[in-house]
């Protein structure tokens, strides 16, 4: 089996990408991650440019790694410099990093209009620059940046640059779709022509500018490059870069090529969102392979198909990337939904029972009026519950009163909520103030239930969405309230609907109390 080299960009071109800016100890997380998905190269970034990425490759020598190489990433030597005196060559070589990869000019037009330099001399600083580095490193990579537009301008000049990095001794030419514009027959023409005159181990780095970084890297593989070249979920500068998480299972799982163990693939889903939460981003849920919705299924008879044979509409088996398959509950919804997730939660209800009928009929009227189930699975499963009779009430309450009191012109509103519940057969009344009605309202409740339930000092409130349901009709219009909260091990998202956004959210409010209570109930009883 052939072995594909994995090699990531995350920490250069991901950090690019314009809502991403990770600190030196967000870089050295993000690393051990890489190492532990047993990534064969990690890009540490740039220790020419800036300070961060210095400080990084001074902290990551501190860092056993098990399965990766760190690599330090830089540009050719300067025209008219000697390279043993160019400061960037010189800082690759003083980062300490296993690698070092630069990058060249390939597109004459590049060469001619960017370095305003001949085409010779940029063969010249190709090979000085490689040769220098070859002295330090046991392995160097060239990126010949902008290949294929180079290769389609002027083809034999652009297949010269890398005879150049070749002849100094790089270990691998990694041709580069740096404008992200090319479709999969013109790289497979481009490598097919590289092969013909140069024989050093080719690797792949492509944009996502046309949405085909995934598929240029996977026919250049095809074509026999062994090295490829991504970022995490596809992070990077524009549209970014080809997505490691789906070229990995596609090499590994669909073309059988060998680039990570088995056991490793599987951790690729919690990478993936590992690496959304460093960056402090929303993970993408509709990812290929490793997003929440990439094995979701809403349609009735999709779902009853995947009960009896999951192939039937997943095309791996999501426990292969660490992702799981979900059914989700919406006005589309069969009685195949209905029983799939009351198998998941645990109640035992069967197709010919009424009271199947019952759910699918009381959740299409309830979104016909607004609700959304697919984001409140845990309203979902209290729904469940009262409708089987085997709903316990928690608290009552006797009523409450929010007042948003806006004192001075320049000073912001004042939100205080006062609440009267009864918890077995005792009342608690109490009040609360919060950045706004919601939250004086969640704060109130929960510290008139605090001294029945001390576990919900635990809850916190992560998400909060609001949407206006029917358009035109202004401030009367119905909302709908999307909560999600969470514990110390757990998330659950619940939802409220109404004409009055306080007591939308007040149905949200309670159904993310009253299911910690539920689930803390059901722990107790295992």
């Amino acid at each position: 089996m052939k072995t594909i080299k994995i090699y990531d960009t995350t920490l250069r071109d991901g950090t690019q990408a314009e809502e991403i800016a990770f600190s030196v100890e967000d870089k050295i997380l993000v690393a051990r991650k890489l190492d532990e998905l047993g990534i064969h190269y990690i890009e540490g970034g740039w220790p020419g440019s800036n300070p961060k990425d210095v400080q990084f490759f001074k902290e990551i020598k501190k860092v056993r790694l098990k399965n990766s190489r760190i690599s330090a990433f830089g540009s050719t030597g300067r025209p008219k410099v000697k390279p043993s005196e160019d400061s960037n060559l010189k800082a690759l070589v003083s980062s300490g990093a296993d690698v070092a990869c630069i990058f060249g000019k390939s597109w004459l037009m590049h060469v001619e209009h960017a370095l305003k330099i001949a085409p010779e001399e940029n063969l010249e600083l190709i090979y000085d620059s490689i040769k220098f580095l070859k002295r330090h490193f046991d392995e160097v990579f060239y990126d010949a940046e902008h290949f294929f537009n180079g290769f389609q301008a002027q083809p034999t000049y652009a297949i010269k640059t890398l005879k150049a990095a070749a002849d100094a001794g790089s270990d691998c030419l990694v041709l580069c779709d740096t404008n992200g514009g090319s479709l999969p027959q013109e790289i497979v023409r481009a490598i097919k022509a590289v092969k013909k005159s140069v024989k050093t181990p080719l690797g792949i780095h492509c944009h996502n500018d046309s949405d085909l970084a995934v598929a240029n890297s996977l026919v250049a593989v095809e074509e026999g490059a062994v090295q490829v070249q991504g970022t995490i979920n596809g992070y990077g500068e524009r549209c970014g870069n080809a997505n490691l998480c789906s070229i990995i299972p596609n090499l590994k799982i669909k073309m059988g090529f060998d680039c990570i163990s088995d056991a490793r693939v599987s951790k690729l889903s919690e990478v993936s969102r590992f690496v959304s939460e460093i960056a402090n981003l929303t993970h993408n849920s509709h990812l290929p392979y490793v997003g929440e919705s990439a094995f979701a299924h809403k349609g009735g008879i999709h779902v009853s198909a995947v009960m009896k044979s999951p192939e039937t509409y997943e095309h791996i088996r999501p426990e292969l990337v660490g992702n799981r398959q979900r059914v989700l509950i919406s006005d589309l919804s069969g009685k195949s939904n209905i029983l799939y997730k009351a198998k998941e939660f645990g109640i035992n209800i069967k197709a010919s029972d009424p009271v199947t009928q019952n759910l699918v009929e009381t959740i299409k009227e309830l979104e016909h009026k607004g609700y959304q189930f697919e984001g409140a699975e845990a309203s979902f499963e209290l729904l469940m519950k009262r409708i089987l009779g085997t709903y316990k009430k928690r608290f009552n309450l006797i009523g409450f009163r929010v007042i948003d009191e806006k004192r001075k012109e320049d000073e912001p509103p004042i939100a205080e909520a006062t609440i009267m519940v009864e918890v077995g057969g005792k009342v608690e009344h109490t009040a609360a103030v919060g950045d706004g009605p919601v939250n004086a309202l969640d704060n109130a409740l929960r510290k008139a239930l605090d001294k029945f339930y001390p576990s919900l000092k635990e809850v916190k409130l992560l998400d909060f969405k609001v949407r206006v349901l029917t358009a035109g009709e202004g401030t009367a219009a119905s909302v709908r309230v999307l909560i999600e909260s969470g514990d110390k091990t757990d998330k659950w998202g619940t939802i409220g609907v109404s004409e009055n956004v306080i007591e939308a959210s007040w149905q949200a409010l309670v159904d993310s109390i009253d299911y910690k209570l539920y689930k803390d109930e059901k722990k107790r009883k295992l």
